[in-house]
C-alpha cells in the first residue's frame, strides 16, 4: 500500500468504500497490503469487528484476498474501475510485450461492412436463425450437440451467466490450476470459492478432479483446447477418464470453454453431456478479433433456457449487427483460409519457442494456442530479469492457486527472428533447478 494512503471511515461500509476509492484513484495498487485488522481498528477508533466486516465484504466481492500470514491484499485485478492505468502497468519503451495474451492483430481478418437491413424492435431481437444454423453445423462437426443454443457477449459473459444462474455466494467451483486469470477474478467477484484442479499437458488431471469433487464443488470449468496459460488440450483418453468420474456426479454444472475454436490445431475431445447440467462455449474473439463480443453457448435445454432468459431481462440479446458480421465471416472462404494461416503461424512460433527453450535446458509447455508456460523457482526474479533484458512476461501468480510458480509468454508479438534471443534471456533468468511443470 502506498505510504500516503490511509483507509478512513467509522463503519464497515465507510471503510470498504474508502478502500475502493483508493483503488479507483490509483493510491492502492494491485497486490498492496492492507493494515492488520486490529491495527486499522486502533487507528480509526472502531472495533476490530467493524474492520473485519469491511474486509469480509471486500473479499466476498473479489476486491481483496487473504494470503495467510501475508495478511489481506488488493487482488491483482479487483473488479473496481480505476481512473489510472493501475491494474496493468505500462510496458517500458523498448521492451517487447509478451504478457497480454492477445491474438496477433497482423493475422486477424478484416471485418466486413454489414449490409443494410430493416431496423428491429425490442420484440424481434434474439439469435438469428441463419447464425444458429451455421453454429450448430460447426459444433456438430466437433461432436457437440447444439440442439439447444443461445449467444452471449463473449465466453466470460457466458460463464458469468451460467454461474449466476446455478450457484450462490459461498458455493465451491472447480477451476483449473494454473488457469485463466479472468476466470479466477470472476469467481472471486461472484463470491464463489475456487477449488484448484491440477492441469497437465492433457488437461485437468483425474486425481485433481477427484479431489475437487471430494471438496464439494457444485460446478467445474474446463478449457478444452489452447488452455490459458499452459497451452494444454484435453485428449480423447483424458476426456474418457474424466467422463467416467463425472458420471458419478450427474448434478454437477459442467462448463467447457473452447475459446480458441478454429485456431486450435488438435481435434476437440468434448466432455459435453457428461453430466445432466452442462454448457459448451465457443467464442469468436481469438480467431476473428477481440472486438467481436460473441460466443455460442450450447447445452442441455434447461441450462440454455436459464441463460437466454436472463439475457432477455438484462442485456436483451447479442446485437444482430454483430451476428450478421460473424455469419458473413463464417461463410467467407477467404476468411477461413486466413484463420488456417493464423493457426499455423501460432503453432510454428509456439513450437519453435518450446524447442529453443528445451535446447537450453528450460522445460516449457505449450501444445496448442498462443501461450507458453515456463516453470520458474522465483516469479518476481524471473519477471524482473526478463524485463531488464527487454521482454515483458506475465507472472504466474495471476493464474495460480496452489500450483508451482511459473511465467506465461504469449507468442503472438514474436517474429521468428525474436525466438533465439528470447530463449537465451529466459535461460539466463531461470538459472536454478525448477520444479516440475505440473503434478497430479
Amino acid at each position: 500500500m502506498a505510504a500516503q494512503y490511509q483507509p478512513t471511515g467509522t463503519t464497515a461500509a465507510g471503510i470498504s468504500a474508502s478502500i475502493e476509492a483508493g483503488i479507483r484513484d490509483g493510491d492502492l495498487l494491485p497486490g498492496a497490503p492492507l493494515p492488520a485488522v486490529r491495527a486499522l481498528a486502533a487507528d480509526l477508533g472502531v472495533s476490530p469487528a467493524t474492520v473485519a466486516s469491511a474486509y469480509r465484504t471486500l473479499r466476498q466481492r473479489g476486491v481483496v484476498e487473504t494470503a495467510g500470514r501475508g495478511g489481506t491484499r488488493i487482488r491483482p485485478r479487483p473488479p473496481v474501475a480505476t481512473t489510472r492505468s493501475a491494474l496493468r502497468p505500462a510496458v517500458p519503451a523498448g521492451v517487447l510485450d509478451l504478457s497480454a495474451g492477445d491474438p496477433d492483430r497482423r493475422l486477424l481478418p478484416p471485418l466486413p461492412t454489414v449490409a443494410p437491413a430493416d431496423p428491429l424492435g425490442y420484440a424481434d431481437g434474439g439469435v438469428l436463425p441463419e447464425l444458429a444454423d451455421l453454429a450448430r453445423a460447426r459444433l456438430a462437426a466437433d461432436g457437440v450437440d447444439a440442439t439447444a443454443l443461445t449467444l452471449t457477449n463473449g465466453a466470460l459473459d457466458g460463464i458469468d451467466r451460467l454461474l449466476a444462474a446455478h450457484l450462490r455466494p459461498g458455493d465451491r467451483v472447480g477451476v483449473e490450476d494454473p488457469g485463466w486469470a479472468n476466470l479466477l477474478d470472476l469467481v472471486a467477484a461472484l463470491g464463489l470459492e475456487p477449488v484448484p484442479v491440477r492441469v497437465d499437458g492433457d488437461g485437468p488431471t483425474v486425481a485433481g478432479l477427484r479431489r475437487a469433487l471430494a471438496a464439494g464443488i457444485r460446478a467445474l470449468i474446463v478449457t478444452t483446447r489452447a488452455h490459458n496459460p499452459t497451452g494444454a488440450a484435453v485428449t480423447m483418453a483424458r476426456a474418457a477418464a474424466l467422463r467416467d468420474v463425472l458420471a458419478g456426479h450427474p448434478d454437477l454444472l459442467l462448463v467447457e470453454d473452447d475459446h480458441a475454436g478454429e485456431l486450435a490445431s488438435v481435434a476437440l475431445a468434448p466432455l459435453a453431456g457428461a453430466t445432466w447440467t452442462w454448457a459448451f462455449l465457443r467464442s469468436v474473439s481469438k480467431p476473428y478479433g477481440p472486438d467481436l463480443r460473441l460466443a455460442v453457448l450450447a447445452g442441455d435445454e434447461a441450462t440454455v433456457a436459464r441463460v437466454a432468459g436472463r439475457m432477455r431481462i438484462g442485456a436483451g440479446w447479442v446485437s444482430t449487427l454483430l451476428q450478421r458480421t460473424v455469419a458473413g465471416l463464417w461463410r467467407d472462404p477467404a476468411t477461413g483460409r486466413r484463420i488456417v494461416a493464423a493457426r499455423d503461424s501460432y503453432d510454428r512460433r509456439r513450437a519453435a519457442l518450446v524447442a529453443a527453450l528445451a535446447a537450453r535446458g528450460v522445460p516449457a509447455t505449450g501444445h496448442t494456442g498462443i501461450n507458453v508456460w515456463i516453470p520458474v523457482p522465483d516469479e518476481t526474479r524471473a519477471v524482473t530479469t526478463l524485463r531488464d533484458s527487454g521482454y515483458a512476461v506475465a507472472p504466474g501468480s495471476l493464474f495460480r492457486l496452489a500450483s508451482p510458480p511459473g511465467v506465461r509468454i504469449t507468442v503472438t508479438p514474436l517474429d521468428d527472428a525474436d525466438i533465439p534471443g528470447l530463449a537465451a534471456a529466459v535461460a539466463a533468468a531461470v538459472d536454478s533447478p525448477t520444479p516440475p511443470a505440473f503434478s497430479a
